[in-house]
């Protein structure tokens, strides 16, 4: 494994060569940068040669800043209730949250932090946690320009209710020039044995990654109960862009935003079938996007 500190470095030196040599390192072959193929591919090109150069990229990788988007959308009424917004750790008044909350930073990934029950949570070493989270600079990586000039803050929201103590499910749907074409979801993750499948928008198996080709033929999950919502929110939401990734939760009351993803796996997907990058890859015309 490359460790990130040498990730860093690299990056900082030079974008492009920290693409490159991670993707050797990953994925074993070089790059084709200059003629990109396969999702992966051209999901690195767009880093060098879009999402830095077009700051809706850069509003929209930003959780806070995001919802502006979502309401230019009129898809506002997605929006989790937001709490508060700080700078740093030490400007959040704990006293005045409710018992129940999610408190995360608004750049990169993981971030966050799932509150049950504020009685039993330790605000000594979640201060801690979030003041080491917020010293990173999470771009560096693996090169997603597209969260370097993100103004850190931190973001306190509504905890969504599903009427256990499971956080809602997730469904992550990939578009391509406005169209929302596979829907990507993970079961079993609470018990430490998650499968992925993907889904297309009739709920229909679609054997593109390693679990969904080998499950029964007559496979199938429970169908999320604002399928077809999502599948439209999304189409609205990803117009702008060649490529993103429309993620969201699903409640039995209402459906609920929850990001855009450009970079999904940073671009570094190892577990995605080859036929599937290619697939994916296919789906994705560079020569669409205008010289900026």
């Amino acid at each position: 494994m490359i460790h990130n500190k040498l990730k860093h470095l690299i990056t900082s030196i030079s974008p492009e060569l920290s693409i490159r040599l991670q993707y050797l390192y990953y994925f074993r072959k070089r790059i084709r940068l200059d003629n990109p193929q396969t999702l992966d591919e051209k999901i690195q090109w767009m880093k060098l040669n879009l999402y830095g150069k077009d700051p809706i990229f850069t509003q929209c990788a930003d959780k806070y800043r995001v919802r502006e988007y979502i309401k230019s959308c009129d898809c506002e009424e997605l929006l989790n209730e937001l709490i508060a917004v700080h700078e740093s750790p030490s400007q959040i008044d704990w006293n005045a949250l409710p018992n129940k909350f999610v408190i995360k930073w608004n750049f990169g990934n993981g971030y966050n932090i799932i509150c049950h029950d504020k009685k039993t949570l330790d605000i000594d070493k979640t201060i801690d946690q979030l003041e080491s989270w917020g010293k990173e600079n999470a771009w560096l990586t693996n090169g997603e320009i597209q969260y370097k000039d993100i103004p850190k803050r931190i973001i306190v929201e509504k905890f969504i209710e599903t009427g256990t103590e499971r956080v809602p499910d997730d469904y992550k749907i990939y578009c391509f020039h406005g169209k929302p074409l596979y829907m990507f979801v993970c079961v079993g993750r609470e018990k430490g044995t998650p499968k992925f499948y993907f889904f297309d928008k009739e709920w229909k198996l679609a054997r593109i990654n390693p679990d969904s080709i080998n499950a029964p033929a007559d496979f199938t999950l429970t169908k999320p109960p604002h399928l077809e919502e999502m599948f439209h929110y999304a189409a609205v939401l990803s117009q702008r862009f060649p490529f993103v990734r429309v993620d969201f939760y699903d409640t039995p009351q209402k459906v609920y935003f929850g990001e855009l993803t450009f970079t999904p796996s940073g671009g570094f997907d190892t577990h995605r079938l080859q036929e599937t990058q290619q697939l994916f890859g296919d789906l994705l015309d560079l020569t669409t996007i205008p010289n900026l």
